[in-house]
């Protein structure tokens, strides 16, 4: 795993099956209370994570990393429970993570807030620089927006998706006046009926 910041590491990206271009990443985060892996992807190393003190638990934004992300097979190679929509509920948080329901993209997204890093899953990634949001047919684009609006709210200084397009950083630096604009950017474009 590669370091992103201090205590925040990054597996290798793993392309989506129906968008090649597109790479998605766990992360490792290191806390005194027990590591977490935020995301799945297949490309999760369970040596390497041993190798920077293993994980404690496994959270999900979205049902999607555990179809898309070999989510169950890494959780077992690790020996922790996947927590999050379609998984176990999600336990209590503690040493400054908080979970924040994100509902929208799908109906149980979670985004989670760690030392200024937020982690949004693809309900707010990134593409060409870019930061857009993925609305599916099974969406509900209501709670999207109410979703993007309780983002904008937040104090951070990193976004860390689950996905990047090819090129991409795995994480974004921003701060609050950055992350207001890019997130009513796309709530905007969400309004006026568009998919990202």
């Amino acid at each position: 795993m590669d370091p992103v910041t201090p205590d925040l590491y990054a597996s290798e990206p793993s392309p989506l099956p129906f968008a090649p271009a597109a790479g998605v990443r766990a992360f490792l985060l290191r806390r005194d209370g027990g590591n977490v892996l935020v995301y799945s992807a297949p490309t999760v190393d369970a040596g390497a994570v041993a190798a920077l003190g293993g994980a404690d638990r496994m959270l999900l934004n979205h049902w999607h990393e555990a179809e898309f992300g070999g989510g169950a097979d890494i959780a077992d190679a690790l020996g922790v429970t996947l927590e999050g929509e379609r998984a176990a509920p999600l336990g209590p948080l503690d040493d400054g993570v908080e979970a924040i329901p994100i509902p929208g993209h799908t109906p149980g997204a979670t985004a989670f807030l760690w030392r200024g890093a937020l982690f949004t899953g693809d309900s707010v990634y990134v593409d060409g620089g870019e930061w857009v949001a993925a609305v599916l047919d099974s969406s509900d684009r209501d709670a999207y927006v109410e979703s993007l609006a309780r983002l904008r709210d937040l104090d951070f200084e990193l976004l860390v998706p689950w996905v990047a397009g090819r090129g991409d950083p795995v994480a974004v630096r921003t701060d609050r006046a950055d992350a207001r604009r890019r997130l009513d950017a796309i709530i905007a474009r969400l309004r006026r009926g568009e998919r990202r």
